[in-house]
């Protein structure tokens, strides 16, 4: 069987992408790679996976390694076709001509070949740029947006929104978790029941599912999301005079809901604080964190 490591990469600066693929057949490794204009990532992740199975004869076994969740759910789960359509018609051709295997390799699995199809991808998309910084005049060479990379940073350290725009929508779910810890009065007083400005445990909950829905708002990067769903929980933890906060966000887009759980998490904590501060200033916000998000290209990550 043959195997193709595929990858693609965008650079928004000088506005081309690249495209890498290395192609395994017979323990002999033949690379690949090509540059091209005015372009999109998942264009590129097609390009890379079509090239590598040009590369190969007819009729024969081949398994195709990529981190694309758009172009797997293209090619294996039936996602509908909207944009792209010559290249997909292409690759679906080639295809068939084919017994083609796709396989999900995640962009952090440390695969050799793998990661050589990523940086031709990446160096692709890089070409020219030291004629662009001369004919501009920049001192900062702006170089291709790589997976591992701060996404939200362009080339020149210029703060960017991620564009999503050819994401599919998928169903997205994240769970953070956080904790306010109190003085054994004051828990015993929130245990009892109203503190002074009222029911806190119920005003927090409130707040937290008001907060996530206000995340693009107070994150100034943060895409807008449609929300199917928000629980908010606290329980109580006795011994250690703590209440711990799990933040459940559901929704069907293009872009993850962490952001959301982690404000709804964050928010309730300090309703917490700022409903029982009267009675003690020595309450503390501790250890919100992320414990599991699915959907979307990075599929599921489990924390805790």
């Amino acid at each position: 069987m043959i195997e193709i490591y595929t990858d693609g990469a965008y650079n928004p600066i000088l506005r081309q992408g690249g495209w890498g693929a290395v192609v395994l057949k017979d323990n002999q490794k033949h690379v690949f790679s090509g540059m091209v204009k005015d372009t999109t990532s998942n264009r590129m992740e097609i390009a890379a996976a079509l090239e590598g199975i040009l590369h190969t004869p007819q009729d024969v076994e081949v398994v195709v390694y990529t981190d694309s969740q758009y172009l797997l759910g293209c090619m294996t789960r039936n996602w509908r076709r909207r944009k792209n359509l010559d290249l997909l018609d292409q690759l679906d051709k080639a295809v068939s001509e084919r017994k083609v295997q796709w396989e999900w390799m995640s962009g952090k699995a440390k695969n050799l070949l793998h990661e050589e199809a990523h940086n031709q991808a990446n160096l692709s998309a890089s070409k020219d740029v030291k004629d662009y910084t001369k004919r501009e005049g920049v001192t900062s060479t702006p170089v291709a947006v790589a997976e591992e990379e701060l996404t939200h940073i362009d080339a020149f350290g210029h703060p960017r929104m991620v564009d999503v725009t050819d994401k599919p929508d998928t169903q997205r779910e994240a769970v953070a978790k956080g904790r306010v810890r109190m003085k054994a009065s004051t828990f015993s007083l929130l245990k009892k029941g109203p503190m002074p400005k009222g029911d806190v445990l119920t005003v927090a909950q409130l707040a937290g599912i008001m907060a996530a829905k206000q995340t693009p708002n107070l994150i100034p990067l943060c895409h807008p999301v449609p929300i199917g769903d928000i629980k908010v929980e606290c329980s109580l933890d006795e011994e250690n005079s703590a209440v711990e906060i799990t933040s459940t966000v559901k929704g069907l887009g293009k872009t993850g809901v962490e952001m959301e759980a982690f404000t709804a998490t964050a928010i309730a904590a300090l309703t917490i604080y700022d409903m029982c501060k009267a009675v003690d200033r020595g309450i503390k916000i501790e250890n919100i964190r992320l414990i599991r998000k699915s959907g979307g290209k990075s599929g599921i990550i489990k924390l805790e």
